[in-house]
């Protein structure tokens, strides 16, 4: 479920934008898709400061998208009945970052959402990075 919280005219529209989203968790491997659980994927118009422990995505400088919950790796067996994870993509910086190239501006969507996903799965921010980088090794 993404909740918008988006009021004026981008690059992308809203709809197109959630699409999007949409479409990077579907490119996720199946075996990774089918353990995210209790996820709730938010999208909100401009970033807002980070705070203490929270795992976030800055590209020059800028925040992209924030994961906020318990990784699974850190969760216990009493780990039930909680609030959703929440990863929220930002999405004035993100078309800022892909200028008024629409094709550029998803692939950064994807790249932000399977960022904030490694996260979700217990990654650190090194993982995370060398992750990506073997993923788009693989797509070459």
């Amino acid at each position: 479920m993404v909740k918008r919280t988006l009021t004026d005219k981008n690059l992308v529209n809203n709809e197109q934008f959630e699409h999007y989203i949409s479409e990077a968790i579907l490119a996720l491997p199946e075996r990774l898709r089918k353990r995210i659980e209790n996820v709730a994927f938010v999208v909100e118009d401009d970033e807002r400061p980070s705070k203490n422990n929270e795992r976030l995505i800055k590209s020059q400088g800028v925040l992209l998208g924030l994961y906020q919950g318990v990784p699974l790796t850190r969760r216990s067996q009493g780990y039930s009945l909680v609030l959703p994870d929440k990863i929220t993509i930002f999405k004035r910086p993100i078309e800022m970052l892909g200028g008024n190239n629409e094709e550029r501006t998803r692939q950064i969507i994807h790249e932000v959402v399977h960022h904030e996903i490694g996260h979700y799965f217990g990654m650190d921010e090194q993982r995370v990075r060398a992750w990506e980088k073997k993923k788009r090794r693989s797509l070459r």
